[in-house]
């Protein structure tokens, strides 16, 4: 589940920022204040890549999901992609954690240590 997750995070982090450059165009919006939200999520993208695995990084990725979804209010376009990666969200954390479970099973069949 880790990897499919802090794949989805790692490209959230790129997306964060291009979505900072796309509001940083806004006159009604201080640049400062841009960067800061936008730096505190890409912060926060990159946090939940180590954290994953211990409780409660699952839910905190999914209040990152709605947080992008919502961002939707300055940059229109983030209602799309917050919602894309909503749903990649969902498929890395429902098949990720199919895969650590074949993982474990595999290795219980096996003998193996677990390599998860």
């Amino acid at each position: 589940m880790r990897t499919l997750c802090a794949s989805t995070l790692i490209s959230e982090f790129f997306v964060i920022g291009f979505a900072g450059l796309v509001a940083m165009k806004d006159p009604d919006l201080a640049v400062g204040t841009v960067w800061t939200v936008c730096g505190i999520a890409m912060f926060l993208s990159v946090v939940l890549c180590g954290v994953i695995t211990r409780p409660g990084g699952v839910a905190l990725g999914w209040a990152l999901q709605i947080v992008l979804i919502a961002s939707g209010v300055v940059v229109p376009m983030m209602f799309i992609l917050g919602a894309l990666f909503a749903v990649l969200w969902w498929a890395s954390v429902h098949y990720g954690r199919k895969i650590d479970e074949a993982k474990a099973r595999f290795a219980a069949h096996t003998g193996q240590p677990d390599a998860a």
